[in-house]
């Protein structure tokens, strides 16, 4: 059975740069480069949200 290693990340917004949502990701094969568009409290409207590491 393989073992998967799972890690916590923060998706930045792209254009005002808060930290709005927290996902898991696995990153057994090194950390995926996710960009997904997400609703933004600050900014009131859809934008492009990258992942970080706090």
């Amino acid at each position: 059975m393989a073992k998967s290693k799972r890690e916590y990340f923060w998706m930045e917004c792209s254009e005002c740069g808060q930290r709005n949502y927290r996902t898991e990701v696995n990153t057994m094969g090194g950390v995926p480069k996710m960009e997904l568009n997400k609703y933004c409290k600050h900014q009131r409207k859809r934008t492009k949200h990258k992942l970080r590491k706090k």
